[in-house]
């Protein structure tokens, strides 16, 4: 670590010294690392730091190694970056995310100084969930979405979503799939022009969710995509995130029920000036659009991925039939 980022540390918590590093995870194709440090003398035992630097080759796990995803890499950090400052002080403990302690650049590289979710009781990761599970991280999404319902995205994402079409020219290109490439340009300004926009938080996959340790509430982690957006894209992502293709086809209706349920809670405890009726009526009708949006990115970049079922597949074929 930079010593003017370890300073940056122990000023914003008051600690002492850095009395140790646990490493989390690395970032997507060598762009840095994310690391709890121990703290000696603060009133918190730790904290997480993002720390990115441009990796002087990277090594892309699918071969996408691109001035495009290069350039995408490093504007999603500072959209992080933008959230965390401007924006995450408006979520509660129903779209719970890490408080932002402090955010610091030096030459190439940048810090962010995150809440310890560990410690703030949301210990758990999944890769395996059950009903109450994906409950919490749809009422999650919904109360996400119901806060920052007719937002603009100032400093983020115009348009939300890695998998973002105008960012993924490159995946197009490349998917062998006539009629769903034909209906890309249309899908795309669709879900653009749907009357109700809101934040989505762009990347919300299970992996992306701590629980609690009752499964009973989460917070989330990792704004790198976050923007501007219709809600049914995060959901249709984190369905299929977690949910085989079998769940997916026999758990839609109720799943899209439970969304909506949330969503009309939600926009009464944020005092939403827009009514549930027309967002609901607009955002169902476009649950099988945006399910189409990432199919057809991921089917250009990935095209022996597991998520490419038989479902998925069936609710494109509908979807570019109906357009």
């Amino acid at each position: 670590m930079l010593s003017e980022f370890e300073t940056a540390i122990l000023e914003t918590t008051g600690a002492t010294k850095l009395a140790g590093r646990e490493e989390i995870q690395s970032l997507w194709s060598g762009y840095g690392s994310i690391a709890r440090y121990s703290l000696s003398g603060a009133a918190t035992p730790s904290v997480v730091a993002k720390i990115v630097q441009a990796p002087n080759d990277s090594a892309h796990p699918r071969g996408w190694n691109t001035n495009l995803s290069h350039a995408r890499k490093l504007q999603s950090y500072q959209v992080e970056a933008a959230w965390y400052q401007d924006w995450s002080d408006q979520c509660d403990d129903h779209c719970r995310i890490p408080h932002c302690l402090d955010t610091a650049r030096h030459e190439d590289q940048s810090l962010i100084v995150l809440e310890d979710l560990d410690a703030a009781g949301y210990p758990l990761r999944k890769t395996a969930v059950n009903p109450d599970d994906v409950t919490a991280c749809i009422d999650w999404l919904a109360h996400f979405h119901a806060r920052f319902m007719g937002e603009a995205p100032e400093g983020l994402w115009p348009t939300g979503t890695y998998w973002h079409l105008e960012t993924r020219p490159d995946e197009l290109e490349a998917l062998d799939d006539a009629p769903l490439k034909n209906a890309a340009p249309i899908i795309d300004e669709i879900l653009k022009k749907a009357r109700f926009q809101s934040f989505v938080h762009g990347d919300a996959k299970l992996a992306n969710f701590c629980f609690s340790s009752g499964s009973r509430s989460v917070a989330a982690v990792d704004f790198q995509y976050v923007g501007g957006g219709c809600g049914m894209k995060d959901l249709a992502y984190f369905i299929g995130s977690c949910l085989d293709e079998a769940e997916c086809e026999r758990q839609e209706a109720d799943l899209l029920d439970t969304y909506f349920v949330s969503l009309k809670s939600a926009l009464e405890h944020y005092d939403c000036p827009h009514e549930f009726e027309p967002i609901e009526a607009e955002w169902r009708a476009l649950f099988p659009v945006a399910w189409t949006d990432f199919h057809r990115f991921l089917k250009g970049w990935s095209p022996g991925h597991w998520k490419l079922n038989s479902y998925s597949e069936r609710l494109a074929r509908e979807t570019i039939e109906r357009l």
